[in-house]
């Protein structure tokens, strides 16, 4: 079933007819970057969380905004996280995403990765800068949600460094 989109506040652009195609077949509008479905979720986002490598750089060379959050107030870099996908996480690290932007609830990537026991992640954050420091809704930081002995041992040892 086709994502419910929303492009009328989001003006038409021209982009290669792979990348329309791509658009299109997941219910996004073929000539908007910036449509979003439901939830609020970006064509980028949505290639992020598959961990689409040839759409993620499509979109970013067509000048998909990296500062577009969701429903839940994740972005892109949120959702590359899920996924896991090293390159994709580079892309968009070496683009400039908020790599401490922190969601709804204060969370950021570093934080759920931690909390999802997802090491590499973890120490690819740790390497381009995460803030180890920031706190969620909760008071917790990302040393405090860590969910294995690796994602622990990581962040220990980072904010030794950092402190």
């Amino acid at each position: 079933m086709a994502p419910e989109t929303t492009a009328s506040r989001v003006p038409p652009c021209e982009v290669a007819p792979s990348l329309a195609a791509w658009l299109a077949a997941r219910g996004f509008p073929p000539d908007s970057l910036e449509a979003v479905d439901s939830h609020h979720t970006t064509p980028l986002m949505l290639a992020c969380r598959l961990g689409d490598r040839t759409a993620v750089e499509g979109l970013l060379a067509a000048g998909a905004r990296l500062d577009a959050v969701n429903g839940d107030g994740n972005n892109a870099l949120w959702l590359a996280c899920f996924n896991g996908d090293p390159v994709i996480i580079d892309h968009l690290l070496d683009r400039g995403i908020a790599i401490d932007h922190q969601n709804d609830t204060g969370a950021t990537c570093l934080m759920y990765a931690a909390s999802s026991g997802k090491a590499g992640v973890v120490a690819r954050l740790l390497a381009a800068g995460a803030g180890t420091g920031l706190r969620n809704q909760d008071d917790f930081t990302a040393l405090d949600l860590a969910a294995s002995l690796e994602c622990l041992q990581l962040l220990r040892a980072a904010t030794r460094r950092r402190s």
